[in-house]
């Protein structure tokens, strides 16, 4: 599904309930996205009309269909919850449960399923203090919640007290005056949507003062450009590699080793 707050709150929800979470791309081929929904064993499918072409009938008949957004993509949201009141019995969760399924093509085209524990996502989660998340965090998010590259940054952010801005989809423009006018802290973006936020003519216009931390994944990251962003953009740049696989095992803070940004 697109990215909503209802997206989050699913999701939420399925962990505090012990359940493995596999988030999907709406944009996948629907012979990739029948192969995911099989592989994972789904048994509950969330999604929205967005990504109906995608979905098509994977899993019908058998795995039960929860619509996001009110549309026919299935049963709605609302119909599918507990009543209002209900208390859940409480799950006690083990570090080395599962925590989500990350599906990754690599370079072979096929995608393939990560398993990732809570231990591992508590990593990230306690790694968070060295970034200076705290209750005060505002993050903006434009990248999608299907993506490791945004859960990586919006667990640390909720587990801290912060509060998190979810752009349904990535404008420049729109990102600037959102972070200017809510005084963002955080952010995650690819090395693309840093070229286009730098290359803008009123990119110094905006008040940027109140970033602590930047991130960035998912593809190389030129030197030059973290040179840029450490010039214009105020608050730390970091950069991870390996993280889905590995839980971000290589971490470059470009901030501290501005001798070091030809890599990461």
């Amino acid at each position: 599904a697109a990215t909503s707050i209802d997206y989050a709150t699913v999701y939420l929800g399925a962990l505090r309930a012990g359940v493995v979470v596999a988030p999907l791309a709406p944009g996948s081929t629907p012979e990739a996205f029948a192969r995911m929904l099989l592989d994972a064993g789904a048994r509950v499918l969330f999604t929205d009309a967005s990504a109906a072409d995608t979905v098509g009938d994977a899993g019908r008949g058998a795995v039960v269909r929860i619509a996001l957004d009110g549309s026919g993509a299935g049963q709605p949201l609302e119909d599918w919850l507990a009543t209002p009141g209900t208390h859940p019995a409480p799950v006690v969760v083990e570090p080395g449960w599962a925590f989500n399924i990350i599906y990754s093509s690599g370079t072979t085209g096929v995608p393939k399923g990560i398993v990732q524990s809570h231990g591992m996502r508590w990593a990230h989660v306690t790694r968070g203090a060295r970034y200076g998340y705290g209750s005060d965090t505002v993050t903006l998010l434009s990248t999608p919640l299907y993506s490791n590259t945004t859960l990586v940054v919006l667990f640390p952010t909720l587990a801290y007290g912060g509060t998190v801005l979810l752009m349904p989809r990535f404008d420049a423009a729109g990102y600037l005056r959102l972070a200017q006018a809510q005084h963002v802290t955080h952010t995650m973006l690819v090395p693309v949507q840093y070229q286009r936020l730098m290359a803008r003519p009123d990119f110094d216009a905006h008040e940027l003062g109140s970033f602590r931390m930047k991130f960035s994944t998912s593809a190389p990251f030129g030197a030059a450009l973290k040179a840029d962003v450490l010039k214009r953009w105020p608050g730390g740049l970091v950069e991870f590699y390996g993280m889905t696989e590995g839980g971000g095992t290589c971490i470059l803070e470009a901030h501290v080793h501005p001798d070091k940004l030809h890599t990461v």
